[in-house]
């Protein structure tokens, strides 16, 4: 039997669901279905975005209303436009199978003589942004006498967009004995003041434990000089070939230029904010949504309501005045179960900020290092490999040309090939991240130090001492589809060391580094002893001497020195500018000295045209 049928949605409901992808219920929508079906509780449900908190209130609803009416008789009020549009257009998917069912958007932005003949005409669930809902009540166009029940979804951002008293005067025109639900990410002290104010002793669901963040969002941090900030941003975006993500900013006039900027530098990226228009709005949420853009750039009010699959990103150009506000953001990645990487790109006086965030989360954050132009290079050139080798190949049209591709290829070997064809994309980001400085700035340049960074290790990546701790290259990395806690997980199971001991954890294209205790070095070794990953020997190294080698203003770290097939990491020079890029031996990479480039061909790369970035 279907999990929803289970909990008392009718046949019809539960084939119209299925048919959108709906087989099992979430958590909030197992716990809170068979309280709201009732029909006779208040409700106040605390649940972060992208629970399938629509579909928890969407489905009772439809339960309990009678169709056969055509008067108001649920009212859902919600933040923004793009929400208000995106419930509405849920509730009618919920209701296809269904007879008579009508939902009415009702928000700003659109026409509102077009609102109220929908309404004129019958409408049973008004779905409404607080500013136009009390419009139409002040043009007396809408008769909510006979509600029965009133959805406050995303309350605590209504409250932070300051519409407490459109919610008052839109609540006293409905009747005394109708049932509140009130659905809401965080439950600060003014969305419990609704709910007193609004309702009787009502059934309360806590999904996790209030204001603490999805599970399955890894948090991360990027120091970097105010100066840096924009480079440092599209490094992290290039270091993420694959990235779909949502970029905030705090101001329209902010997100309006970082969007100016990527557009102009070839990114697939676009703007969202309180000025579009919402023909304009939807032009762009239809691109995002279509994966034509691959950066969305938006503030924080713009994104509210903003549910798109996959995104596998939030990246905080700029951190919000709010903890709230975070927990929202970062609520748009790892929906439904998935996963995603929450990223906030700081400088040196806004560690404050971070450590607050993470004692409201209860998580800890991982302070990461801004990729080094030679680890841009090596991941766009295993992503162009990796799209090559899991292209799908349509026989039947490609047919008809193959003759004349081998034809063209014919004088060419296999290798000469292969080089040739990874060149195309591989040389403009050898090109871009030639003498590409060290954009990570240290906590003392904001003029506050990191305690975490001074010696107890409370932090991932901080070292205690230079002899304190060891630095090991191990030969597996994200090509082997490690990230830093499969790796962490990887190296404990091997070796039986406590995962709290191991320090910095560094993935790379085809190998890492990681810190472990000086004393726990050979126990290491032994663990790795004869150690195979599908096939292929494990092999560990020291690399450089003690913790990590740091030249004078550079920063950064020499890495194991691998012939035959290896890299020898980036070995960054007085001042952090150029890079000594490995000689690889085998692995038909880029031979990199002194800070210039060579490619393929082994001919050195002087030139540096401007750059155009495709996706």
């Amino acid at each position: 039997m279907n999990p929803f049928i289970e909990l008392g949605i009718r046949h019809d409901i539960v084939n119209a669901i299925s048919e959108l992808g709906f087989e099992n219920p979430t958590p909030i929508q197992e716990q809170s279905i068979p309280v709201l079906l009732t029909g006779s509780n208040d409700f106040v449900g605390l649940a972060q975005t992208g629970t399938g908190k629509t579909a928890a209130f969407g489905l009772p609803l439809l339960e309990l209303l009678d169709f056969e009416e055509n008067h108001p008789q649920a009212l859902v009020l919600c933040p923004t436009r793009e929400l208000c549009l995106q419930i509405t257009n849920d509730i009618k998917n919920y209701s296809k199978k269904m007879d008579n069912v009508h939902v009415v958007a009702v928000y700003g932005g659109a026409s509102i003589m077009d609102q109220l003949r929908q309404i004129k005409r019958g409408v049973q669930i008004v779905v409404a942004t607080p500013g136009r809902m009390l419009d139409i009540i002040n043009r007396k166009a809408i008769d909510f006498s006979k509600v029965k029940f009133v959805v406050l979804d995303e309350a605590d951002e209504m409250l932070n967009m300051g519409f407490q008293e459109d919610i008052d005067n839109i609540l006293s025109t409905t009747p005394d004995e109708k049932k509140t639900w009130l659905f809401s990410a965080t439950m600060p002290t003014e969305v419990r003041r609704i709910a007193k104010k609004y309702m009787h002793e009502p059934f309360e669901l806590t999904m996790g434990t209030k204001n603490t963040g999805n599970a399955n969002i890894e948090h991360e941090y990027y120091i970097v000089r105010a100066r840096d900030k924009y480079a440092a941003f599209k490094r992290i975006v290039d270091f993420n070939p694959d990235i779909f993500g949502i970029v905030f900013c705090r101001t329209k006039i902010e997100t309006q230029d970082i969007a100016e900027a990527l557009i102009k530098d070839g990114y697939n990226a676009d703007s969202l904010h309180g000025d579009l228009s919402q023909q304009q709005r939807d032009k762009v949420m239809k691109r995002y949504r279509e994966r034509s853009l691959q950066l969305l750039i938006a503030t924080d009010v713009a994104a509210r309501g903003i549910d798109v699959n996959d995104v596998t990103h939030v990246i905080n150009y700029s951190l919000p005045d709010e903890v709230e506000n975070y927990t929202h953001r970062s609520g748009r990645t790892a929906r439904a179960g998935k996963t995603g990487v929450s990223i906030s790109i700081i400088n040196a006086k806004e560690l404050g900020k971070i450590r607050q965030i993470e004692r409201t989360l209860g998580k800890r954050f991982v302070k990461a290092e801004i990729p080094t132009g030679f680890d841009v290079c090596e991941k766009q050139l295993f992503s162009i490999v990796h799209k090559v080798h899991n292209v799908q190949v349509n026989e039947q049209q490609i047919e008809q040309y193959i003759p004349r591709i081998m034809e063209e290829f014919k004088d060419m070997s296999k290798e000469e090939f292969i080089k040739r064809f990874a060149s195309i994309e591989f040389n403009r980001f050898l090109d871009y991240y030639k003498n590409a400085p060290d954009l990570n700035a240290s906590v003392e340049e904001g003029g506050r130090r990191d305690r975490d960074d001074r010696g107890d290790r409370g932090e991932r990546g901080a070292s205690s001492g230079p002899s304190a701790y060891t630095r090991l290259f191990i030969n597996l990395g994200s090509v082997d589809e490690f990230n830093r806690g499969d790796l962490l997980g990887y190296i404990c199971n091997q070796t039986k060391i406590s995962g709290r001991s191991v320090g910095k954890i560094d993935v790379k294209g085809v190998y890492s580094f990681f810190e472990v205790p000086n004393e726990d070095v050979e126990k290491v070794n032994a663990g790795f002893q004869g150690a195979e990953y599908k096939g292929r020997p494990v092999r560990i190294e020291v690399s450089g001497e003690g913790t990590s080698d740091r030249r004078e203003g550079g920063g950064g770290y020499r890495g194991g020195d691998r012939r035959e097939g290896g890299y020898r990491g980036g070995e960054r020079r007085e001042g952090g500018g150029g890079y000594r890029g490995g000689e690889r031996s085998n692995s038909g990479g880029g031979d990199r000295r002194s800070g210039g480039f060579r490619d393929f061909s082994g001919k050195p790369r002087e030139d540096r045209p401007e750059r155009k970035r495709r996706f």
